[in-house]
């Protein structure tokens, strides 16, 4: 659709269920939140729509094997594209890393082949989770105070490389399961207690450092956000969690005090980034 001249841009943003959002900000916006796809064996179901993040941990825990994520087909895109298209004139699709997932590349040919025509701006974070959500939430802000298409790509494009986002991950044996570390390596980390703090950088998941004890990695990992998080609200800091629920709110109230901020979200994680991840994931995310 094209605009008359004086009309504001008509912006409207998808994402995918690898970000995080505030409760109910996704509907109050029209943000379209396309479904990654968990695979059990022979059962496929669609994150948060077809399988909850509790209903998720709680059959992960309890599989013999471990399950599968798949990015969402390029023709869920084209429903979502179809769908927003009809009350707007430009799309931006923001997803996770495409170092992680192949949901770029499934947005990028629902477009070119459903869509060549369309004023579709597909953009990789290089990121996920609450980092990704930042960029969203941003992107909304923006589009509805009336900023045009090509200034906010812009500006998400400046906030990806200001994107920091660390973890402390429980066990080590959903990396091994998943192919990530070897088993002897597993083994030993768990007798030593090892718990890895990982950060997402250039958009890989990499191991950061290797830290004794559970406590003492969740005090680096804040020790890390004091050390680069400015004290600014423009930092867009917010807390991953889960199956962890306890230790993310103390991770919460330890960085209001640090930074001095108010309002920090404490976020669940979702089905396809727990698979790798395990239960009992902690994470920060924020822009420096």
């Amino acid at each position: 659709m094209s605009n008359q001249p004086g009309q504001k841009e008509r912006i409207r943003i998808v994402t995918d269920t690898t970000v995080n959002l505030p409760p109910g900000y996704a509907e109050a916006h029209h943000i379209e939140v396309v479904p990654q796809v968990i695979i059990f064996g022979e059962e496929s179901y669609l994150e948060a729509y077809e399988i909850s993040s509790a209903e998720f941990v709680q059959r992960l825990k309890t599989s013999a094997h471990l399950p599968k994520t798949a990015a969402p087909p390029p023709g869920e895109f084209v429903e979502a594209y179809r769908r927003q298209l009809a009350e707007a004139d430009t799309i931006i699709s923001i997803h996770p890393t495409c170092d992680a997932s192949g949901t770029v590349r499934s947005a990028q040919t629902a477009k070119d082949e459903s869509f060549p025509d369309a004023d579709i701006r597909i953009i990789d974070t290089r990121t996920i989770g609450g980092g990704m959500g930042a960029m969203v939430m941003a992107a909304t802000e923006w589009a509805e105070a009336g900023m045009g298409a090509d200034e906010i790509v812009r500006r998400i494009q400046e906030m990806i490389p200001r994107s920091r986002t660390y973890f402390v991950i429980r066990t080590l044996e959903f990396l091994q399961r998943g192919g990530r570390i070897g088993g002897a390596a597993a083994l030993m980390g768990s007798i030593l207690q090892i718990k890895p703090i990982l950060e997402i950088r250039n958009g890989r998941v990499e191991v950061l450092e290797k830290v004794r004890a559970q406590n003492r990695a969740m005090g680096r990992m804040l020790e890390l956000v004091a050390e680069q998080c400015p004290r600014s609200s423009e930092a867009r800091v917010n807390v991953m969690q889960i199956d962890a629920l306890e230790e993310g709110k103390r991770v919460v109230t330890d960085l209001q005090q640090v930074l001095g901020l108010a309002d920090i979200p404490l976020y669940e994680l979702g089905a396809a980034i727990t698979t790798h991840g395990g239960p009992g994931v902690v994470g920060v995310s924020f822009l420096v």
